[in-house]
């Protein structure tokens, strides 16, 4: 019989050749993918067409909405500066029909053929004082849900109401409960994802750093029970198949999720913080790569004087 000694130093051994042979996990890399043309972008939303290769992006400053095609360095315009009253754009999503949902966080929403380009449907959001429309997720039956940061409700726009064309954006779900009770007028509600599956939407709140599971049946709201980190900063949401992903604008960071089946909690599995991000804002997931906007709101944006690095860019992010 072998002595415990030598037992011992084939176990370690062992142990140390699996270490050596065990893949080391890849450091993410972030590199620049597209151009937007323009030295005041300030870029906010982006979005992919589901139905091919085709990228949207952007301009919160003044409602420029850009398309990037792989292959193409530099973006092309495709609508203008204020184009049908925008002056400002943040969320953006294609639906599977190939129509772009356009915000304009001070009006509402626009909905465009992404083919000619064509205003197909407006909603506006409701009179009154302290409304900012932020991101929009499209669920499984074509509904679209759009978050409001400082009322705290997240808006529904159905199918039927789509081909209506027109009318008044009505709160589907009521966060305001859920508010960060030290920052009650702050603002809270930030990116949606909604889940393929159909059976919930995930929105974040940015200043309380909570995440948020919406029942798109019921309307019914409970927390997600949050392990290994938090939600602070969040912006754009993005979620695949159980993951999801997680811009933190000031933080210049983006953390990958592990959601369960049920959506009713989620684990971070990792996060990347690195200044080449740029402040970014909104992500979306095409291949293996995500594609971020580097808003740069601090460079003499909407967060704070200074000097933009031109032309604006969108960043490729691999390995997370």
């Amino acid at each position: 019989m072998p002595s415990f000694r030598m037992s011992v130093a084939v176990a370690v051994a062992a142990l140390a050749t699996f270490v050596t042979a065990a893949p080391a996990q890849a450091s993410p890399r972030v590199s620049t993918a597209f151009e937007l043309p323009g030295d005041r972008v300030y870029p906010e939303g982006i979005t992919a067409d589901p139905r091919g290769g085709a990228l949207y992006a952007a301009s919160y400053v003044d409602g420029t909405v850009y398309k990037m095609t792989p292959g193409r360095r530099v973006a092309e315009i495709f609508l203008p500066a204020g184009a049908d009253g925008r002056h400002t754009a943040n969320g953006l999503e294609v639906d599977q029909a190939g129509r772009l949902w356009v915000i304009d966080s001070t009006r509402g929403v626009c909905v465009y053929d992404t083919g000619d380009r064509e205003l197909l449907a407006r909603f506006d959001l409701p009179a009154g004082d302290g409304a900012f429309a932020n991101d929009v997720a499209i669920g499984r039956d074509g509904s679209a849900y759009l978050t409001d940061s400082l009322r705290a409700v997240v808006y529904r726009v159905t199918p039927a109401q789509l081909k209506a064309g027109s009318g008044t954006l009505r709160p589907f779900a009521d966060l305001a409960g859920f508010r960060d009770p030290g920052a009650p007028e702050s603002m809270a509600l930030n990116g949606i994802a909604a889940d393929p599956s159909g059976r919930f939407l995930l929105t974040a709140d940015m200043t309380g750093g909570g995440l948020y599971r919406i029942d798109p049946a019921t309307a019914a709201v409970r927390p997600v029970t949050l392990r290994g980190g938090d939600l602070r900063q969040a912006d754009g949401l993005e979620m695949r198949q159980g993951t999801l992903w997680v811009v933190h604008n000031t933080a210049n960071a983006i953390s990958r999720w592990r959601i369960s089946e049920d959506g009713s909690s989620a684990r971070m599995e990792r996060r990347l913080t690195d200044p080449a991000l740029q402040l970014p804002t909104t992500l979306v997931r095409v291949g293996g790569s995500l594609y971020v906007v580097r808003s740069q709101f601090d460079k003499g944006g909407p967060l704070g004087p200074g000097t933009p690095q031109t032309p604006f860019t969108v960043a490729s992010v691999r390995g997370i």
